[in-house]
């Protein structure tokens, strides 16, 4: 039992889960700030934690079982754990089932708007995984779709959107897809011969990269539009345009005839900007402002 929940954490990559979580605390604190006057309680940042891990559990679990004859043929992904045989269908149907409960339960003892979006939510991370089938525009889907994680956040703790609020989810979608985009750099040959579609696929790794590039540049304007919009100080800022730094490093990682470094461009650099913003924003708005 215990190594077949070690299988199934990996299979979801839990620890990946640095990537969006952040975002999430950072939309709820931002959003109970600017829009009540207040930080966010600890019960509330507890049932956006579970609410977080049961959506992204689900969305992870759901993805390997769309696309496990696609991952039994690419060299890459044979080894995951359903192409692999280290888990069954019906295993991971089960946890998937698992994960949309606790989904549940957490947003019900949340804002009561959480649980009425929720079947958005749950058509988003559905759909996601059938994109590459139909349209090159995956990546972006796949921002819209885990973006969903600070916009949560933020009606979790208010019941409401404000102008900030859709910044926030449309700046950390263009980010998510961009580095989405470098990560399916690694696919580019097997998409082709598959017939499968990703913006690498359409138009060559190194248009990949110019698109990458460019929807990283939106989302430095995006943050530091954020600062204007709100009432963060120039700690926020310092946070940034570190941030910012980490996300072009990212870029010079990955050269279009080079792509040996994706894996750190991709874990290791996007998994730091999201820490990072978010602790630059909590000492913003908790050290200085003294919340």
């Amino acid at each position: 039992m215990i190594r077949k929940i070690g299988i199934i954490l990996e299979m979801i990559k839990f620890e990946h889960t640095v990537f969006a979580l952040p975002f999430a605390f950072m939309g709820a604190i931002l959003g109970a700030v600017a829009m009540e006057q207040r930080l966010p309680s600890w019960e509330e940042i507890g049932w956006i934690t579970l609410a977080m891990f049961g959506a992204r559990s689900a969305a992870m679990s759901l993805n390997r079982l769309i696309d496990k004859t696609i991952d039994l043929r690419n060299p890459r992904t044979e080894k995951r754990a359903l192409p692999a045989g280290l888990l069954k269908s019906a295993e991971v149907l089960f946890f998937i089932i698992a994960s949309f409960v606790l989904l549940i339960v957490a947003s019900a003892n949340l804002e009561p708007i959480a649980l009425k979006l929720m079947p958005i939510a749950v058509l988003m991370l559905v759909l996601y995984s059938y994109t590459k089938r139909f349209t090159w525009l995956c990546h972006l889907v796949l921002g819209l779709t885990i973006a969903l994680s600070p916009l949560g956040g933020w009606v979790a703790v208010t019941g409401g959107f404000n102008l900030s609020a859709w910044l926030l989810y449309g700046t950390v979608a263009l980010w998510i897809a961009g580095f989405d985009i470098i990560y399916a750099t690694q696919d580019y040959d097997y998409d082709r011969r598959e017939g499968l579609h990703s913006i690498p696929a359409r138009f060559g790794i190194a248009g990949a990269l110019w698109f990458a590039r460019t929807l990283h540049i939106v989302t430095a304007i995006g943050f530091i539009t954020l600062f204007w919009l709100t009432e963060l100080s120039w700690m926020y800022l310092l946070g940034t345009l570190i941030s910012i730094a980490l996300l072009f490093y990212q870029h010079w990682l990955v050269r279009p005839n080079d792509l040996s470094r994706v894996q750190t461009a991709f874990f290791g650099m996007n998994g730091t900007l999201s820490v990072v913003l978010f602790l630059f924003t909590i000492v913003d708005i908790v050290v200085l402002r003294q919340w």
